[in-house]
């Protein structure tokens, strides 16, 4: 391991001047708050940056609080944060049980869920459960704010698609209904998990599925989502559990799985059928 290179840090009083920096150092700049990949990278010389803009300061940006319809999660805000957060354990709890499993403590106490997004780790718990959960990301910029999908946020291993000048401030996530039921499920052996898989059902009064949104991680560059496995994850409850198997074999090939060294792409799909059937059964109450 190679010692850190020499660094300047920056406090900005406000993301205006957050954005600021970010045009004026360019590629040798970029934002820092938790650090737990970034210092990291930097240590390893994969990354290398001149000039670090410190925005755990910057006010408002670690909140979780209930907006219009939608739980608002700054992007400042750390995973215990989120995991201890009364208002997200009563509205979103989901969201609350996925981030008690991220990493470890120590991760978990000072990373933070606009830095793991940002970052664009493929091996990422909150990415996933976000896309599942149609959460939008907020971003400004020096010529405003705008908004972006996790699809559009997130371009490709370690790659975001934010403007040099831009910080992401938060996510935003629909909030769910009586009739929705969420599950986040993940196979993890080494310090990183092999797959991560969220699953949203809406259903109907009887107790049938409307509509169906689903998400893997991990097993690709990106989080990703297949049309073909939502379509087979809709309908009569009991048609939709003899389809699992087809539903997830739709999923793994929107993937494009490979071997590599967490596993052949045999095994990974075999996985993606074993936790989207435990995942369905969770959602449906099938076990109790």
């Amino acid at each position: 391991m190679m010692p850190l290179r020499r660094f300047a840090i920056h406090r900005p009083a406000d993301l205006g001047e957050a954005a600021e920096m970010l045009d004026h150092y360019g590629d040798t700049g970029t934002l820092y708050a938790g650090g737990t990949e970034l210092l990291l990278a930097m240590r390893h010389d994969l990354l290398r940056y001149e000039h670090l803009i410190d925005i755990k300061a910057v006010a408002g940006l670690d909140r979780v609080e209930r907006r219009d319809g939608h739980l608002y999660i700054g992007a400042g805000a750390t995973h215990r944060t989120i995991e201890r957060s009364a208002v997200c354990r009563e509205l979103l709890p989901v969201m609350s049980e996925m981030e008690a499993n991220v990493a470890n403590v120590r991760v978990r106490a000072t990373g933070t869920l606009g830095g793991n997004l940002c970052f664009a780790e493929p091996h990422s718990d909150p990415a996933t459960l976000l896309l599942a959960l149609d959460g939008t990301a907020r971003a400004q910029g020096k010529s405003g704010e705008r908004m972006l999908s996790m699809d559009e946020l997130l371009a490709g291993a370690y790659e975001n698609s934010l403007a040099q000048d831009e910080v992401l401030t938060g996510v935003d996530v629909p909030l769910p209904g009586p009739s929705q039921r969420n599950a986040y499920l993940k196979f993890q052996v080494h310090e990183r998990p092999l797959l991560g898989l969220a699953l949203s059902l809406e259903l109907d009064d009887g107790g049938d599925i409307r509509e169906a949104r689903c998400a893997i991680g991990c097993v690709s560059p990106t989080p990703c989502r297949s049309e073909a496995a939502e379509s087979l994850l809709a309908g009569p409850a009991d048609s939709v559990e003899q389809r699992l198997q087809e539903a997830a074999a739709a999923l793994a090939d929107e993937a494009a799985l490979t071997d590599d060294r967490e596993g052949s792409a045999e095994y990974k799909r075999h996985l993606i059928g074993v936790l989207l059937h435990r995942a369905a059964r969770k959602c449906l109450n099938r076990d109790g």
